[in-house]
């Protein structure tokens, strides 16, 4: 079947990993479901993939892709969801020690089809295309899941997301202006603060600007580049949600800050089969539609692979077969 793949881990120069071309067709165990894949969206995890994080050396070659929606062998046309639990686990699927991410030990949806337990696909809402519902599975629940689940804020405060253009970034500012929040977002150029604002920010400023005021919760996938601004932007006993680290991990912690002024900082990763339902059924209810920056055929998947690794990104990046 045809793919997009990673034949090795390349931490400095990812994308010569990266292949286009024929793999072989997956086998379906007992309990085990396989999705034709009509699309497929890239995420930053695709990029971490290539670089050999997350993942074990002999794990390779790997086809790449997180998210995925398409039609089971019975016509049923579905949502994937990448978290993928040991069998035995009952609880929060982000909580269980043996889980793991498609690409990280079974492998994913940049491909003709994948096979996934049975329980990890959902219905696909009739009024959701699937290069829209192709963006759910990663970036839109990990989004409902630091705003809804994690943050605790509720309609009426004011959230800050850090980096306006990104697909979580895109998403949040979606789910909290239909939540009724106040919605801020920071961005590198006009292009970048102009498209948050199109999406529902009431306000923009320029990355590390001085805000008018302090805000309640900041939500971060950014990392080293936002983290000192994220702290300083928040009110005494404020919320920083962080869900990713893109410029890098090392941010200066600033404790003093952190127990002077009472703030909570919590980790978001992904979130559970439930949670996926949920944003769903809130976006077909809401009527909200996934911000899609750029759609293309699979055999061009070079060209998306390129514009993320260079920032260069207005949405999600989808793939379509």
């Amino acid at each position: 079947m045809f793919a997009v793949y990673a034949t090795e881990p390349n931490a400095d120069d990812p994308l010569s990993s990266l292949a286009v071309g024929e793999r072989p067709d997956p086998d379906v165990p007992e309990g085990w479901v396989r999705v034709s894949v009509r699309a497929a969206s890239l995420n930053m995890h695709d990029l971490w993939t290539l670089r050999g994080v997350g993942i074990k050396p002999d794990q390779f070659p790997m086809i790449l892709g997180c998210d995925g929606a398409g039609v089971t062998d019975d016509g049923t046309e579905v949502v994937v969801h990448s978290v993928v639990n040991d069998p035995d686990w009952h609880g929060d699927d982000t909580l269980d020690p043996k889980r793991t991410l498609l690409t990280e030990k079974y492998q994913g949806t940049f491909a003709d089809s994948v096979v996934v337990p049975a329980r990890n696909v959902l219905p696909k809402p009739a009024g959701l295309s699937f290069s829209e519902a192709a963006t759910l599975g990663t970036t839109w629940l990990t989004a409902y899941r630091m705003l809804f689940v994690k943050s605790g804020l509720r309609p009426g405060q004011t959230m800050l997301v850090q980096g306006a253009s990104g697909g979580v970034a895109t998403a949040l500012v979606q789910l909290g202006r239909a939540a009724g929040l106040r919605v801020w977002v920071t961005g590198r150029t006009e292009s970048k603060r102009a498209l948050a604002e199109s999406l529902g920010a009431h306000a923009t400023f320029e990355t590390g600007a001085k805000l008018p005021e302090r805000v309640d919760g900041v939500f971060e996938t950014v990392g080293k580049a936002t983290w000192a601004h994220s702290l300083k932007s928040l009110k005494p006993g404020g919320i920083v949600v962080v869900s990713g680290s893109t410029s890098g991990p090392d941010a200066n912690a600033d404790l003093q800050r952190v127990f002077f002024l009472q703030l909570r900082v919590a980790g978001s990763t992904m979130g559970t089969r439930d949670e996926l339902a949920d944003v769903i059924s809130y976006l077909d209810l809401a009527g909200i539609r996934p911000q899609i920056g750029a759609e293309m055929p699979l055999s061009e998947a070079r060209r998306g692979f390129t514009d993320m690794l260079e920032g260069n990104t207005a949405g999600k990046i989808v793939f379509t077969r």
